[in-house]
């Protein structure tokens, strides 16, 4: 059956500008990280990707590694987009990325000119697309020098490549030294994408959000959800079939007692908002106007549903924002510290 997008799409959804350039994103973009490999059936991806740009989210995020295995979501993507979204692609925003390990060998991680150009080829090559709206250094590389993983961004951008460069999980020192090397290049760094949720604030102690602001970039979120944990998922423990019971990036010794009690403490705060815990976290990450978009995932079409519900209660009591920092006392869980402090 043939998608026919919603009418209605671009009525609900808030567009924030990024930084200072003229791009808009919407308020919640959605990321492929989980549940766009070879382990989910195509029909649920298709049903997450029809809802998400049916509610008006525009902005879809992927990176080569994404999977599993490692880069079939950016080929399950392809597939998509060549089956129902061929015909809007200049209504989407589409990024990809490069950092982690994608193939073997002295040349398949990091940010060596060598692996960034050859893999945001081989990334354009899975998902059949001209371009990038925007390409992003996935992480910083310590034995590579910044001038040389900027460059190849630059390039990059200048060939076509990709309409826009960012980085991702890089620290304020590290921040501020890509965006000068990039202005003084010419091609400017417009985003930043960082960790950051209620129980992962280093973007606020390390002073990414005020250097986001003096430079005049955007950000983008990610886990906002803290991998499932500020969901419903985890509020009686770990359940089967979750991320913590399967060992998929979220470590099931976070989930300790104490945790799982804040968690329902969270819970019932956002109850009394009228919203869920989703919503209200997301809501939370939104809250001041210095992040951009959350970058959200999904493994249902009813989740990106429940998430979209956010955007109608974005304001908080300066009680209920002390509410939970009080209840929040897990929130020193940052599984990308290492490469966001080096």
């Amino acid at each position: 059956m043939t998608y026919i997008p919603a009418e209605t799409r671009y009525d609900q959804m808030i567009y924030n500008r990024c930084g200072k350039t003229g791009l808009k994103l919407p308020a919640i973009s959605l990321g492929l990280w989980h549940n766009f490999g070879d382990d989910t059936p195509h029909q649920t991806k298709q049903a997450i990707l029809h809802t998400a740009f049916d509610l008006g989210i525009t902005h879809f995020d992927i990176a080569n590694n994404y999977g599993p295995p490692a880069g079939s979501a950016e080929t399950a993507f392809g597939r998509i987009m060549a089956e129902d979204f061929r015909d809007l692609r200049d209504e989407m925003i589409i990024s990809s990325k490069a950092g982690y390990h994608m193939w073997n060998g002295p040349y398949g991680e990091w940010g060596s000119r060598k692996y960034l150009v050859a893999s945001c080829d081989q990334s354009l090559k899975r998902t059949g697309l001209e371009y990038f709206d925007i390409f992003y250094s996935h992480r910083f590389d310590p034995d590579t020098p910044l001038e040389e993983t900027m460059g190849a961004l630059d390039y990059i951008v200048r060939s076509g490549r990709a309409l826009y460069a960012g980085i991702s999980s890089y620290n304020s020192q590290r921040t501020r030294e890509a965006a000068a090397i990039l202005k003084d290049l010419g091609t400017p760094c417009i985003i930043h994408q960082p960790s950051y949720n209620i129980l992962n604030r280093w973007v606020e102690t390390d002073g990414l959000k005020e250097t986001l602001g003096d430079l005049g970039m955007g950000s983008i979120a990610f886990v906002p959800l803290a991998q499932g944990m500020l969901t419903n998922k985890y509020l009686k423990g770990i359940p089967n079939g979750s991320r913590a019971s399967q060992g998929k990036s979220l470590d099931p010794g976070v989930l300790t007692d104490h945790a799982v009690a804040s968690l329902n403490k969270l819970n019932d705060l956002a109850a009394s908002r009228g919203q869920t815990l989703a919503q209200m976290a997301l809501a939370w990450v939104l809250r001041d106007g210095g992040i951009t978009s959350a970058l959200i995932g999904a493994s249902k079409p009813e989740q990106v549903i429940d998430c979209v519900g956010a955007l109608a209660n974005l304001s908080f009591t300066a009680a209920e924002l002390a509410e939970i920092d009080r209840i929040s006392l897990e929130r020193d869980i940052n599984l990308w510290a290492k490469s966001s402090s080096d």
